[in-house]
């Protein structure tokens, strides 16, 4: 069996599309020997909605440990971004795009789509679609004003998710203090261990 294969039958060993599967796995092998990317990229595409749901969120704990590592597939990731209708795709990919090296006309675009999915049906879909807002403003520094502004908005009128990332997000950025997902991310690993 190929790793192609190997990638693949990992992520589809968990059939109900709700479950994380052996995702973490897939990212390990990923992170051990990187020229697996294609095949966990190829993934995101994959017919199961499942295989690819998990493939984004394995991409996401790669792109969360090296954000380079995704960069080479930016322009089929900016794709998939704008084409993407399942939840646990759009949520994942936010997440991934907005650590990519984007320009600025690039930044506007996701910038576009990220605002459209703000009246998403899922909390979780808008909540991301805020963070990634507020990490592209530190990509286009002339985005900041309005994202800020919206952020406010969000937090007023906005899901309990939203609120909570919002008044997290503006204090954040009216601060100057780090608003980035992987800071998140590692926050929580701390309080997990704290709780053990």
């Amino acid at each position: 069996m190929t790793r192609q294969n190997r990638i693949r039958a990992i992520l589809a060993e968990e059939r109900c599309t709700q479950g994380p599967g052996r995702a973490f796995d897939a990212a390990v092998m990923v992170l051990e020997e990187p020229r697996l990317g294609r095949q966990l990229i190829e993934c995101l595409w994959d017919e199961d909605g499942g295989v690819a749901a998990r493939a984004a969120d394995a991409l996401e704990t790669v792109a969360g440990e090296h954000p380079r590592m995704s960069q080479p597939w930016k322009e089929a990731l900016l794709g998939l971004l704008v084409e993407s209708r399942a939840i646990k795709l759009r949520w994942h990919l936010t997440l991934i795009v907005t650590q990519l090296k984007l320009t600025r006309p690039e930044c506007r675009r996701v910038a576009d789509v990220l605002a459209g999915w703000l009246d998403d049906r899922s909390s979780i879909v808008k909540t991301c679609a805020m963070q990634g807002l507020a990490e592209l403003t530190l990509q286009d520094k002339s985005m900041k004003d309005e994202v800020l502004e919206l952020l406010r908005e969000l937090t007023r009128s906005g899901t309990p998710a939203m609120r909570a990332r919002g008044r997290h997000l503006v204090k954040a950025m009216e601060l100057g203090c780090d608003l980035t997902w992987k800071r998140i991310r590692i926050e929580a690993r701390q309080a997990a261990r704290m709780v053990r």
